[in-house]
């Protein structure tokens, strides 16, 4: 008797065992803390959505996901840190970082560790140095700077336009694209700067801005720092109009920029609110009282590629995630996406949003 509770013990450990050996461990990796921790908890909140439902559907190939959450705070030093704690985790898939300046070397960490990497960081280089486990959902601000850029020599024409940018890869990399485009439809910046991220005090740039008559700005940056610019030029009686990046499509910029954010412009992927075919998941959101908003739903789709390539492939093994992800077209949130032969979306990449009152939508023709 004894003997066969022993045995059936230990068949019930080994059982027990095999279950939490076979959970998978998948990741988001951003600024969960630091001044761009609204990002961070977008992204947290669009995975957690996307893993409860995989979840709740079986899992992955039946065996079910577990999230892990890095925080990078949007420093590349500690990007590397927590992309090596990934590594040492054995996770099976990223969803991250956020920065650019972040995931370029942290990709780095992934790609000798043979992780798959989903990401809507923007700089060229995310996906231009050749790495094969990169998968960028977000469009590139090459793209983004040339749209921004026609935008403002076409709207803003005879007016002076600054553009300015936070030194990061991401913000000067998006401002140098803009100005770029703006030349090339004949429109020269009237002033070209750079601030440094993070300070409290713009009111040097914002004496610039005024004294070169400039009327609009645009700017390669983060949210954080446009609200507070924006503020100090209206107190210095500076009427100015913002265009940002995608980064702009965050409701903490209305809260701490006030009415003053009816002036920001921004460009940003197609509203994935707007899509029929996600209205079904956008409810979920709403029910949970979550606006999902700018990052929510990029990172409910990069769980649903990780999803769909591991079902069609059925593996979660790095060579054929890889090979399936290059080679399929997968439904998502976002719409239907694929990549080319660098990890590039070929979704629609980006258009022009204008915030009124607390929200954002397409700017009026």
């Amino acid at each position: 008797m004894s003997k066969h509770i022993l045995s059936a013990g230990f068949c019930l450990l080994a059982l027990a065992g095999t279950n939490a050996w076979a959970e998978h461990l998948v990741a988001i990796a951003g600024p969960m803390t630091g001044q761009y921790a609204s990002a961070g908890d977008q992204i947290r909140k669009g995975a957690e959505m996307a893993i409860a439902d995989i979840n709740a559907r079986g899992g992955v190939n039946g065996e079910k996901l577990k999230l892990e959450i890095g925080d990078d705070a949007c420093d590349p030093k500690q990007a590397v840190a927590v992309a090596n704690q990934m590594v040492n985790k054995k996770i099976i898939f990223m969803h991250g970082h956020w920065c650019s300046s972040s995931t370029i070397p942290a990709s780095e960490v992934y790609v000798e560790a043979n992780i798959p990497v989903v990401t809507v960081s923007t700089n060229p280089k995310v996906t231009d140095r050749g790495l094969k486990n990169i998968f960028a959902i977000a469009g590139r601000d090459d793209q983004q700077g040339q749209v921004a850029g026609a935008y403002l020599a076409e709207k803003f024409k005879g007016k002076k336009i600054a553009v300015v940018d936070d030194k990061s890869a991401y913000g000067k990399g998006l401002a140098d694209e803009v100005a770029k485009a703006m030349e090339a439809k004949g429109v020269k910046p009237a002033l070209r700067e750079s601030i440094t991220a993070g300070e409290k005090d713009y009111s040097g740039l914002v004496s610039k801005l005024k004294s070169a008559g400039v009327e609009v700005m645009s700017y390669g940056g983060y949210h954080t720092e446009v609200a507070l610019i924006l503020r100090q030029a209206q107190q210095a009686g500076l009427k100015l109009t913002v265009m940002g990046g995608d980064t702009m499509s965050n409701t903490e910029l209305a809260t701490a920029a006030g009415p003053e954010a009816n002036n920001v412009l921004f460009t940003f992927g197609p509203d994935a609110r707007k899509n029929p075919s996600a209205a079904p998941i956008v409810k979920k959101f709403h029910d949970a009282k979550v606006e999902p908003e700018g990052y929510v739903l990029y990172a409910y789709a990069a769980f649903q590629l990780f999803d769909q390539a591991a079902t069609k492939a059925k593996s979660t093994k790095y060579a054929d995630i890889e090979k399936t992800l290059r080679s399929g077209t997968f439904d998502t949130v976002i719409g239907k996406l694929s990549f080319d032969a660098k990890g590039n979306s070929s979704a629609p990449a980006f258009v022009v949003y204008q915030w009124k009152d607390g929200k954002y939508d397409y700017v009026k023709k």
